[in-house]
């Protein structure tokens, strides 16, 4: 079988009273239209740690110190057979400066706090895993890989 690099994603866990921040990504995404996820990007040529402060402002406008973000789980996707192989990485911001804004209207349409215990349908099913793992106490979880 020939070597398939992992894309390596960042997420982020904005938490507060029992809700957790979802935006909405645009009918027009080539990935999740129309479905809420959590504020993440593709580690670039950075730490995934850093990579996660950087979206934090492109994304939202808020500031984010890498010791505040705690690594809290991970995901293992695979979308399809033929797919690139991800490693999700979610981080828990612990503290963070400034409210959440639409920074980048083409990637996502709206910022939301959700209760934990009542995502909106549809939430993208790997971060409904996540969420579901860390309320658990699981480090990890795997998705779409053949059992």
């Amino acid at each position: 079988m020939p070597f398939l690099p992992n894309i390596v994603g960042a997420h982020l866990l904005f938490e507060q009273k029992g809700h957790v921040l979802l935006g909405l990504r645009p009918p027009d995404a080539l990935y999740a239209a129309n479905v809420w996820h959590v504020p993440a990007g593709h580690v670039e040529r950075e730490s995934a740690r850093a990579c996660a402060v950087r979206e934090a402002y492109e994304e939202l406008g808020v500031t984010v110190a890498e010791p505040d973000l705690e690594l809290v789980h991970t995901v293992h996707l695979l979308d399809a057979d033929d797919a690139v192989p991800r490693l999700q990485l979610f981080f828990r911001v612990h503290r963070w400066r400034g409210e959440s804004q639409l920074m980048e209207p083409d990637r996502c349409v709206e910022w939301r706090w959700w209760p934990s215990h009542a995502l909106p349908d549809p939430t993208v099913a790997y971060t409904v895993a996540a969420l579901e793992g860390i309320a658990h106490g699981r480090p990890y979880t795997e998705v779409g890989w053949p059992r």
